[in-house]
């Protein structure tokens, strides 16, 4: 069930999508949905049986430490907490000296991050695979959750039109990369001045004139979920920017997903949200706690696409 991507993935990190071509992406979730069946029917696959991954939080965390942890143990590994605090790291020791250390103990290494490039120096400086769980540029193991869940329910990637609106963070840009690469059409909406990162939604955009999907950053909600078959939104405050929360409030207002800005997207369209989320400020408790909510199967997904590309690069 792993041959195929194991082969081309082995070994390597994994630092955003960008990383990874749209065979490798789709086999991956293949994978994912393989390795999800089979923990539903209860059958044993420990494919990282002695294995051992050490899990490194400048951020505080609920779905990634649980899936992350919860998926070693059940491939048969163990994983390793390792907050700031923990470690040498927290108290001057160098990303690089981090990095060989671990390096002579573990088989791998998640981190989760404030700064991409503390991500891309860990990665530098490993001799085994380290996995971005999530820096303030790129969250790739949510945006590989979110597009198993639109494969799930919509049963193709042909033909789909996503809709983010909201904050143009990490979880919007890895989307963007994650759409484009599967071709799947992709709409940001985001106020004045906190639109996406220039330089990564030109990176989507060259990649979506390889496979045919429309990338689109726009500062109209309604426009941006017209015709949408999925509405996601995030939190209007990620961590780190909690001294602008204020100010956020009233720019993003006009952003909320509520029940009239979801009524211009597909009768059909599904509500995703990579959680936590604040209901009442970028999503209403009738959005998401209504029908066309799949949030919490898209948060059990990080599970099984994380056990999927543990399973890739470590196996």
């Amino acid at each position: 069930m792993v041959t195929t991507t194991a082969n081309s993935l082995k070994g390597k990190h994994l630092l955003t999508l960008s990383d990874l071509s749209t065979d490798e992406i789709t086999q991956l979730i293949d994978v994912a949905i393989g390795l999800k069946k089979m923990q539903k029917q209860g059958e044993p696959h420990p494919y990282l049986k002695g294995k051992t991954m050490a899990m490194i939080f400048e951020k505080s965390s609920t779905r990634t430490r649980v899936s992350f942890e919860v998926g070693m143990n059940q491939l048969g590994g163990h994983a390793l907490f390792l907050s700031r605090s923990d470690i040498q790291l927290g108290r001057g020791e160098t990303v690089q000296d981090t990095a060989k250390t671990l390096s002579r103990y573990v088989d791998g290494i998640m981190i989760r991050a404030y700064e991409h490039k503390a991500v891309e120096e860990l990665a530098a400086n490993s001799s085994v695979p380290v996995i971005n769980a999530l820096t303030d540029d790129f969250h790739p193991c949510q945006a590989l959750a979110d597009l198993m869940t639109l494969y799930e329910v919509k049963g193709t990637y042909a033909g789909q039109k996503l809709a983010y609106v909201g904050d143009g963070n990490n979880v919007a840009h890895s989307l963007m990369i994650a759409c484009a690469k599967l071709g799947v059409d992709c709409s940001i909406a985001s106020p004045e001045g906190y639109e996406p990162k220039k330089e990564i939604t030109k990176l989507a955009q060259d990649i979506a004139q390889e496979t045919g999907a429309a990338i689109k950053v726009l500062n109209d909600p309604q426009a941006a979920v017209s015709g949408a078959d999925a509405v996601y939104t995030d939190v209007w405050t990620s961590m780190g920017w909690e001294d602008e929360q204020e100010v956020r409030l009233q720019a993003f207002q006009p952003y909320q997903v509520n029940s009239q800005l979801i009524s211009f997207a597909k009768n059909d369209a599904i509500f995703l949200h990579c959680l936590p989320a604040k209901r009442g400020e970028e999503v209403t408790a009738e959005v998401i706690d209504g029908p066309q909510s799949y949030v919490f199967d898209e948060a059990e997904n990080r599970l099984h696409v994380q056990k999927a590309l543990m399973v890739a690069l470590m196996g």
